[in-house]
């Protein structure tokens, strides 16, 4: 009789198992159909500001991309540009939103997994009741999986910092996908020890498939972003422990699992020192040797920005819980948190294993994200805490429908109840995030190096120390050959040797007119790197590789100037910037001339004629583009224009050509209806005007 009672329990749960595996991937494939058409309907048609310019061309030839490299996003956005699918940018912008949709439709998989584990944790009651008998409809039992998948899956679709990444070439939506999976193996792996440890008692290896499957998939995805890859292992730990306990850590299992892991991440950045021995375009670090290999993997020149001081720290926690408000959806209506609250509270009664699995993938998150300040892309550095709160929601979707049989309404109402829920949850974060995450309509950084180009004479030389040009201008020139002419020079760039072989590459002749200036601070540059505490205790050498610096800069302002006109951009004229030396040199020596998005420099103070430039402003002010306040373009973009319109106008101003100023001040408030420097120099102008 026992042997045959399991052998009918085996069969159900097969037939289960398969009913289940056919519901989860209508579910999975549900949720990834709505996102792909989301996302491709507000793709970037062109390059991005931030990192997608240097990504695409560093994914266009194979390169080496800023650390920590990012070998696995880089081979595959590779496949992806050689599609023929508009131009390289759009390939790789997609190939964003096909990782994106797959985290969303994996995402459902995880929560639904998390819900068909649900009854396998409930000890059986000993008296049924009226309530109990419609919970055992099968009807409602498939309810309280799919709806909450459903949800979960297309509330993180619809999520402010996915949905961003997935418009863009950027390489945080594959790092979600491959997080995910990773999730959803691991609670697959839970499930099957749960259904068959009432059989057996001891210790499940036949499941092990699917632990050492999630061990490559790991490793494989600290071949992207490792650091919030890496921040799920203690998740991953307690996940592990309340499932098999203390045997599993000091079990063979354990050390297979490790051993996978270590070689698909061995494995995946072997890619570093072989893309640096074929010298592609961009070579970031030019990581051939172990120990350069090392410093790129680890980040090294990021370590400045680690800090635990607890008024930083409390400030990156005030910025997070304005970019939580906001997340998934409006912040003045926030039921997408007070859904994943709730399922919170439901995880802690029902799977307490689950509730802690997602506070610990939280706590990891913020211990890790709220130490580290930087400028751009912080969002992403949250996704693994805005993966548990989607989650969390699922479980929140399950306990609003549970409630629903509490009060005893009939079926069909309860599946009006839980649409409902669902729909009014995704109407709220379609409703917060669809503006600002349409980029059908965004060629900011397009129009950025445009505009900056068509002020550069032929030849022309360009320094700046903004990254926001430097990026889309890799592309412009790398990946689209345009104006390789003009020679573009990030001036912070110049403090890393392997940039040297970028300009060689690009520019040879700027190179060799400063030749001798070029390598007198390149010689002393890599005894910095190689050494940089040396030069911290010693000032003598900190004087001498500033000095090396400063005569390399004013050799190439110099020599270059003899070719053609040299140009810079606002930022370098920051007298609190680490490049004052320069900046106060330039000021010193030449007239800055406004021109476009640039000064030019003139040996002269003469008035400069030059032609007014028209200045593309798509996205800026016209409402194509909507932005936040603390957005990249907000912040860096949207005052490089206001203040460069401004300074020409004062400049024609100067010089009494006042019907001229009035145009440019008239552009400046088109961008700032509220600029009051603007309005003055209007004023200003117009009285001249009037009375000369």
């Amino acid at each position: 009789m026992a042997r045959g009672a399991s052998k009918n329990e085996q069969s159900q749960k097969d037939t289960g198992t398969i009913s289940w595996s056919r519901a989860q991937l209508l579910c999975a494939g549900t949720v990834f159909l709505a996102a792909l058409l989301l996302y491709g309907w507000t793709l970037a048609p062109t390059v991005t500001l931030t990192d997608s310019g240097e990504l695409i061309v560093v994914a266009q030839g194979l390169g080496v991309a800023h650390p920590p490299g990012f070998p696995l996003w880089v081979i595959l956005a590779h496949l992806a540009s050689r599609v023929p699918l508009g131009n390289i940018a759009v390939r790789i912008n997609f190939s964003s939103a096909l990782f994106a949709a797959l985290a969303s439709a994996m995402l459902a998989l995880v929560v639904a997994e998390l819900m068909i584990t649900i009854p396998y944790l409930l000890r059986p009651k000993k008296k049924s009741a009226p309530q109990k008998k419609k919970r055992e409809d099968p009807r409602f039992a498939d309810l309280l999986i799919w709806a909450p998948a459903l949800g979960a899956g297309l509330l993180m679709a619809f999520s402010r910092t996915l949905w961003s990444y997935a418009t863009i070439a950027e390489v945080y939506t594959l790092n979600t996908l491959l997080i995910l999976i990773v999730l959803f193996l691991m609670l697959r792996w839970r499930r099957y020890v749960l259904v068959d440890r009432p059989r057996t008692g001891s210790a499940i290896t036949i499941h092990d498939r699917w632990l050492y499957v999630a061990a490559l998939v790991f490793g494989l995805a600290l071949g992207v972003h490792h650091v919030t890859v890496g921040l799920i292992l203690p998740a991953l730990g307690i996940l592990v422990y309340r499932t098999e306990g203390l045997r599993f850590f000091i079990s063979r299992r354990l050390v297979y699992a490790a051993l996978i892991s270590i070689g698909a991440l061995v494995a995946v950045y072997a890619y570093l020192p072989f893309a640096a021995s074929r010298s592609p375009v961009l070579n970031w670090g030019n990581p051939r040797s172990l120990q350069e290999i090392w410093w790129h993997i680890t980040g090294r020149q990021y370590r400045v920005f680690f800090s635990f001081s607890p008024n930083i720290m409390g400030g990156q926690f005030i910025e997070f819980c304005r970019m939580l408000l906001r997340e998934f959806g409006v912040t003045w209506l926030p039921l997408p948190l007070v859904l994943a609250f709730v399922g919170f509270v439901h995880a802690f009664k029902r799977d307490r294993t689950t509730f802690w699995f997602l506070l610990f993938i939280v706590i990891s998150d913020l211990a890790y994200a709220l130490s580290y300040e930087i400028a751009e892309d912080k969002d992403a550095y949250y996704l693994p805490t805005f993966i548990a709160i989607a989650i969390a929601s699922g479980f929140g979707l399950r306990s609003l429908i549970q409630l629903t049989v509490v009060k005893s309404m009939p079926l069909a109402k309860s599946y009006s109840v839980a649409a409902t829920a669902v729909l009014l949850t995704l109407a709220t974060a379609l409703a917060g995030n669809g503006p600002f995450n349409n980029r059908r309509h965004y060629f900011i950084a397009h129009d950025y190096v445009e505009n900056l180009l068509s002020t550069i004479e032929p030849n022309g030389l360009l320094l700046t120390q903004d990254w926001q040009v430097v990026s889309p201008m890799f592309y412009a020139q790398e990946a689209e050959q345009r104006r390789r002419d003009a020679k573009i020079v990030d001036v912070n760039l110049l403090r890393r040797s392997w940039y040297f072989d970028y300009l060689r590459h690009a520019y040879p002749g700027l190179i060799e007119r400063s030749r001798e200036k070029v390598d007198e601070f390149v010689d002393i540059l890599k005894e910095w790197e190689r050494d940089p505490g040396a030069f911290a205790r010693d000032q003598m050498l900190t004087q001498r590789i500033s000095a090396a610096f400063f005569e390399m800069l004013r050799s190439i302002v110099i020599n270059e100037s003899k070719v053609a006109p040299v140009y810079i951009t606002r930022d370098l004229l920051f007298a609190e910037t680490t490049n004052a030396e320069i900046a106060k040199w330039i000021n010193q020596t030449y007239q800055l001339v406004p021109e476009g998005l640039a000064f030019k420099l003139t040996s002269d103070p003469s008035f400069h004629e030059s032609p007014d430039p028209h200045l593309q402003t798509r996205g800026l002010a016209d409402g194509t583009v909507r932005f936040e306040n603390d957005d990249v373009i907000n912040v860096k973009v949207l005052p490089v224009y206001i203040s460069m319109l401004m300074n020409r106008g004062r400049y024609l101003a100067t010089f009494n050509q006042h019907q001229r100023a009035i145009v440019v001040f008239k552009e400046a408030l088109a961008l700032d209806p509220k600029l009051a420097a603007a309005r003055e120099g209007l004023a200003e102008s117009t009285a001249k005007l009037t009375n000369p």
